[in-house]
């Protein structure tokens, strides 16, 4: 059951038009791309979510990168901030390997799905709320679908949001959305927990807001759950 509707789902994403503002942004960057990567195909369509289909644990992000996921078609793959995930993944036992470069080196997660809240690159970096909604029936589904999953990560305040507004009413243990800050670990009615992280952007891990034992504690915290 978990494997074809987690394919399923991966299809229908890959093919999804609904926003026109996304889908023409995309294409506009596979087609005048970046000088460093001039010589490669660009993946340019929406990047379906990654992982192994009987994760525990969900991994939730905001949008494909422009140049990383929307150039190699694979979620956190050819960016800093898939290099900072798949590192700690890795060093948590949850990943073969540490780096992420290319849809075909062989990277393989160990009960870890990888997702976002928005499946196709945003102009500067910002899906609207609406192109949110848009994408969030894959997000639905793929919840439905992970018959083990056992713990949500989600990486950032707007994940946190993207989130919570698809969870169904009665595991929510309160109508208010939760509020955001790293660690936060938050039990659901169901059993299910939901662990809080920043972002691994370049933002956050250029500044120190986010920090490699910061962002490794997250995923200690995840083998304790």
């Amino acid at each position: 059951m978990s494997q074809s509707a987690i394919l399923k789902i991966a299809r229908d994403t890959i093919h999804c038009d609904r926003c026109p503002r996304l889908r023409k942004y995309c294409q506009k960057v596979a087609k005048e791309k970046r000088k460093s990567f001039a010589d490669e195909e660009y993946w340019g369509k929406p990047v379906p979510s990654f992982g192994d289909p009987h994760a525990r644990v969900l991994i939730v992000g905001l949008a494909p990168a422009a140049h990383g996921a929307n150039r190699t078609g694979r979620m956190f793959t050819g960016d800093n901030s898939g290099l900072w995930l798949y590192r700690a993944l890795h060093q948590a036992g949850l990943a073969n390997q540490a780096e992420s470069t290319q849809i075909n080196d062989g990277l393989e997660l160990k009960g870890v799905m990888i997702t976002a809240i928005a499946h196709c690159a945003p102009p500067e970096n910002k899906p609207s709320s609406s192109e949110i909604q848009n994408c969030s029936e894959f997000l639905k589904r793929e919840i439905e679908a992970l018959e083990n999953l056992e713990v949500f990560v989600v990486l950032g305040q707007m994940a946190l949001k993207g989130l919570w507004s698809v969870l169904p009413e009665e595991w929510k243990p309160s109508r208010t959305i939760p509020k955001f800050s790293h660690g936060a670990n938050l039990q659901l009615n169901n059993g299910k927990r939901l662990i809080c992280s920043y972002h691994p952007s370049q933002q956050n891990t250029f500044t120190k807001k986010l920090t490699k034992p910061m962002f490794d504690a997250i995923f200690e915290l995840i083998s304790k759950t």
